[in-house]
């Protein structure tokens, strides 16, 4: 290229030099002025014109060339942004559904095309549609798996879904979960046409966005099932430390009873009864507690330090406890994801249960603070602290309720603490590092 400018530069100014040195020696005795003079021009004009005719010739496809680049670059660019705002509206969707509806919406909108379908790899391994746009066919029964376990290995295998006259042009991009295929996007047209790489890189977009969708609804449903095994968990462990133990108290004391009536001692008989009549007060609380309990309290309205004020008073009308929250401005500030105010309520709900059924105190005091990125809660009671269970508990009472406080605050990345209070009872701490756990937006 460059040898190429030289040549044009430097040609014509030899051409010139050697037309002028002949003028000045052999020309001048053959050819008289002023005719020496006209060749010379004549000749340099029509040296001028074809050099010219190079230089412009490479200008016009040079510029020819930039054009289609421009072209091509407004093209890519209409198409990204066509594929942002795509994009953006797929976000503001959560229905599954609804997603890969604007995904096969989009994909036929934006790629010109006629037909375009989602097909998914069911459990048998064949495919089956899950979205489509523009007329479509249903596969025959038994031709739903094109080209063995490969889906949509074979354009041709397309005809199962599509109507073989809006498909004679087809293009498919396989949707992957890691290393496995899950299904495929695939479009079709009526006319005969080649894709271009951007419309080739526009549909694989569409793909990945359409497979990071299905992903995502696979694992919500998978949280919602930890979720469902967490909370089944958590009440098997209230059970086991409410519920089980003391019906086996209760059938204890009417056994003891039963025997003491048999032998006439109706003073001590009546003694256990006091004792069973205590006992199942005590765990019809726990029942209604646990009932309550399966509600989330935290709304937009109380926030997290609104719903322990709320569960507090109502707590401590239930209980004979009495029971203050002192929360500061900024700790009621605080606005944490759902997940992680819903397990620190539970913590302190668990904690209060707790207080009531072992620690026979009279007054829990409440603190929340912010403490630089961290809130701290704490529970103080005037207790018999965490040496003495309950007549009815087993040696090992503080362990199950100590362990579903341990996993929640796990969960969240917070840790959690026994000791003795200000008063000599029981305290419990906790420390959530709210930095990763705000909400977008709050402060």
């Amino acid at each position: 290229m460059s040898r190429q400018r030289w040549l044009i530069v430097t040609v014509p100014a030899l051409v010139v030099g050697l037309i002028e040195a002949l003028s000045d020696t052999l020309l001048d005795p053959i050819v008289p002025f002023p005719v020496d003079a006209l060749l010379v021009i004549l000749v340099v004009f029509l040296l001028t014109v074809a050099v010219s005719g190079v230089a412009y010739r490479r200008i016009d496809a040079l510029g020819a060339a930039l054009a289609d680049q421009n072209r091509d670059l407004g093209r890519r660019a209409a198409s990204a942004t066509a594929l942002h705002r795509v994009s953006v509206a797929i976000t503001a969707l959560v229905d599954l559904r609804l997603i890969l509806d604007a995904i096969v919406d989009n994909a036929r909108t934006l790629l010109r095309a006629d037909v375009a379908v989602i097909l998914l790899v069911d459990s048998d391994g064949g495919l089956k549609r899950a979205a489509s746009s523009g007329p479509v066919r249903e596969p025959a029964a038994g031709a739903d798996r094109p080209n063995g376990d490969r889906p949509g290995g074979d354009p041709d295998d397309l005809l199962r879904f599509m109507p073989a006259d809006h498909a004679t042009s087809r293009l498919a991009n396989a949707l992957n979960r890691g290393p496995e295929t899950i299904g495929l996007l695939a479009i079709g047209s009526k006319r005969s046409r080649s894709f271009d790489a951007d419309e080739v890189e526009t549909l694989a977009s569409l793909a990945n966005q359409a497979s990071i969708a299905i992903e995502n609804a696979r694992l919500q449903g998978r949280l919602r099932e930890l979720a469902v095994e967490t909370e089944r968990g958590r009440i098997a462990r209230e059970m086991h430390d409410g519920l089980a133990q003391v019906l086996g108290y209760v059938s204890t004391k009417s056994q003891a009873a039963d025997e003491l009536l048999a032998v006439g001692r109706v003073a001590d008989a009546r003694g256990q009864l006091g004792e069973l009549t205590a006992a199942a007060r005590s765990i019809y609380v726990d029942v209604r507690e646990a009932i309550l309990g399966l509600r989330s309290p935290i709304t937009p309205e109380l926030r997290l330090v609104g719903a322990i004020e709320e569960h507090a008073r109502r707590f401590a009308d239930a209980s004979k406890l009495a029971i203050t929250v002192d929360a500061s401005a900024e700790a009621r500030a605080i606005v944490m994801t759902p997940e992680a105010e819903a397990q620190v309520f539970r913590i302190v709900q668990e904690s209060l249960t707790n207080v009531r059924k072992h620690a026979s105190a009279r007054r829990v005091g409440i603190q929340v603070r912010r403490v630089d990125d961290d809130l701290c809660v704490e529970l103080d009671d005037d207790g018999r602290g965490f040496d003495e269970p309950s007549p009815w508990q087993s040696a090992d009472w503080p362990h199950y309720g100590q362990a579903a406080m341990q996993e929640r605050a796990a969960g969240i990345g917070a840790r959690i603490s026994w000791g003795t209070g200000p008063d000599g009872g029981g305290s419990i701490r906790l420390v959530v590092p709210i930095r990763g756990l705000m909400l977008e937006g709050a402060t």
